[in-house]
This record gives C-alpha cells, structure tokens and sequence, in this order.
C-alpha cells in the first residue's frame, strides 16, 4: 500500500510539474537571470480575449509569492515573460493592451510616469508576431532591461513607481484578467 501511495504521489508530481512547464503549447522555463540573480517561475497562464488566446504571461521571482501588493511594491529583482500565441495581435493592439493596462494599474494617474509609458510602449513599434517573446526584468536600481526574442532592446529607468506600474499590468487590483492573474500568483 505504502509503494502504491508513492508511486500515485510521484506520479501526481510529475504530472503537476508538467503541467505548470507547458501552457498553451509553450515551455515555460523553471529560471530565468535578472543581472546575476537566478529567478524562480512563481506562475504563468494564458491572456484570452473573445475567447482567444492571445498571449502566455509567466512571473518570475527570488522566491515564490502570492501577494500581488508585495511582489508589486519588492524592490528586488524579478521578471514576466510573454510569448504570443495568437498571428492576430499586431503592434498597434499590444500598444493599446499595455496603455490600458498602466490605466488599471495605476487608477488612470499616468502622469508621474508618462513618459517611461511611452518609452516602455515604443518596444511594441516593431512587428509582433506569433512566437515572439518578450522578457520584462526589473533590476532594482537600474531599471527594466526589455528583450524581444531574446535581444535586448532598451532599459526603462522610471523607478520603483514605474515597474510597479509595470508589474501591476497583471498583479494589480484592476489586472489584465483576474483569472491570468491568479495564474501568475501560482494560483
């Protein structure tokens, strides 16, 4: 009986840790680097809209959390992830997603922080295709290094203020979507 348990238990656990690597047909990395500091997947899911999959989100943090307001306000390294799982979104509709994303997270008082929105959202100028990826790392003190496919791009220095801005995109009180949100808080 006792082998029966662990054999269902590991079973259990490799089927869960599957489960959280591979969403939406995309591998999720365990680790991410900020700088030279290893981050761990605290969660990821999918962005829908009309019922489409548009893009999977993954948090990356020091050590797992489900506090939306610490992870937000931690001056500390961490990172998400998107990978477009839609041919649909283009450019113009990522820059609209993401305004209106600062919008949520920051209770529509943008300008404190307008002008690294606008530096932050001029990443999305160039064609988005399905399979892009887009690294978002926080590192304290420097700012938010932004990779696409891989290539670094530009680092946002707007403070604390802007990439809690940033990071309340998904995690704030008016997310993105709830539902990715508790997927990224490990939920």
């Amino acid at each position: 009986m006792k082998r029966l348990i662990s054999v269902l238990t590991l079973t259990f656990a490799l089927f869960s840790t599957a489960q959280a690597r591979e969403i939406a047909d995309v591998e999720i990395p365990e680790n991410l680097t900020a700088d030279s500091t290893e981050l761990v997947l605290n969660g990821a899911g999918v962005r829908t809209k009309w019922f489409m999959d548009i893009y999977v989100s993954a948090l990356y943090l020091t050590q797992p959390s489900t506090d939306a307001a610490a992870i937000m306000s931690a001056d500390e390294p961490m990172a998400v992830k998107l990978h477009m799982v839609s041919g649909l979104i283009t450019s113009d509709k990522m820059k609209t997603a993401v305004m209106e994303g600062f919008e949520g997270a920051t209770g529509g008082n943008l300008e404190p922080i307008q002008e690294h929105i606008d530096q932050f959202i001029a990443v999305f100028d160039e064609e988005i295709k399905k399979n892009d990826e887009f690294d978002l790392i926080y590192i304290p003190g420097k700012g938010i290094d932004i990779y696409k496919n891989g290539k670094f791009t530009e680092t946002v220095n707007g403070g604390l203020a802007f990439k809690e801005a940033v990071f309340g995109i998904w995690l704030s009180n008016k997310p993105a979507q709830a539902n990715l949100k508790k997927a990224m808080l490990g939920g």
